[in-house]
């Protein structure tokens, strides 16, 4: 019986390695897709989020109408299956002559952009954070953890309107009034999960070896526990966009003319009698896609969450 002998150039070895790593890839990818396969729900709901950014991405090519300009000629008019509809406002217009359809799919790109935004600095600072305090721990576990804890006394929308009321509107303060909070659930996640991890048997064989405590929290806990932190993301990402829409219905967040959903219904209350599709709409668009981000991420908690497995 015979063996293939190992690579001996350095580039034999490192396509080995690449070849390893692809196989293994693609055999991860496949498990991933055999489990989803067991949540329809979670399959139906990622296609809704696709639909969603879709929308947004190739807003100019779909749609035929500016988004900030309307015509008081068209001023409320209704959707096309209702009586003095027509098929060119197919969900109707606004007060302003607006068309809504148009405002929806444009809005799309305002909440999934502070939604990705949002959640990204949360997790790069919570991840950073809680690893450091978890792994080192001392006084710098204990300023961060108390700092952690006050913030979580606030109500996160009562919080962010205080932000907001003294920085003023505008989509980068927007951001950071979500953020300066937002990366408290993800830094106790972390801290939690390192401080488990650091005294399992592969730690110590990586600290045995001679590997560097920052390598050993890089290259050997945190891809541990990057499925846990990946799934609390995704359900952040549909209560960042709730957010976004309830500062926006405030006034304190995306300003108009810019099309903000949460902006959209505020500006449709007053017409609910009359034109209660310059409302409706929106906040449709709203339930949609956080509900569509909530299920997907249910169901990438079954699966990629290791402790819902052995219960």
């Amino acid at each position: 019986m015979t063996t293939t002998p190992a690579p001996t150039s350095s580039w034999a070895r490192a396509r080995h390695l690449w070849g390893l790593r692809w196989r293994m890839m693609r055999r991860n990818w496949s498990e991933f897709a055999h489990q989803m396969r067991k949540h329809p729900l979670a399959i139906i709901a990622a296609v809704v989020i696709l639909l969603y950014i879709l929308a947004a991405i190739f807003a100019p090519a779909i749609t035929v109408h500016d988004p900030t300009r309307g015509s008081l000629r068209t001023r409320f008019e209704p959707p096309f299956w209702m009586e003095g509809g027509s098929t060119e406002f197919l969900l109707g217009t606004d007060d302003q002559g607006r068309d809504i359809l148009t405002r929806i799919i444009y809005g799309a790109r305002v909440s999934l952009l502070v939604g990705v935004i949002a959640v990204g600095v949360s997790v790069l600072v919570g991840l950073t954070l809680g690893a450091l305090a978890g792994f080192y721990r001392g006084r710098f576990d204990t300023i961060v953890s108390r700092a952690a804890d006050l913030l979580l006394a606030f109500p996160f929308l009562i919080f962010a309107i205080g932000v907001m009321a003294f920085l003023g509107p505008g989509f980068g303060n927007l951001i950071l009034a979500l953020t300066f909070k937002g990366w408290v659930e993800f830094f106790r996640l972390v801290r939690g999960e390192m401080m488990a991890e650091k005294t399992k048997e592969y730690v110590e064989a990586a600290r045995v070896s001679g590997m560097g405590k920052v390598a050993i929290i890089t290259r050997e806990i945190l891809p541990n526990i990057m499925q846990a932190v990946f799934v609390l993301a995704t359900l952040r990402m549909g209560y960042m966009i709730i957010m976004e829409a309830s500062l926006s219905f405030l006034g304190l967040g995306i300003q108009p003319p810019t099309p903000a959903w949460g902006s959209m219904v505020a500006s449709g209350r007053d017409y609910l009698l009359t034109a209660w599709w310059v409302s409706t709409f929106p906040g449709l668009a709203i339930v949609g896609l956080v509900l569509a981000i909530n299920l997907f991420g249910e169901g990438l908690r079954d699966v990629l969450d290791p402790r819902l497995k052995i219960e």
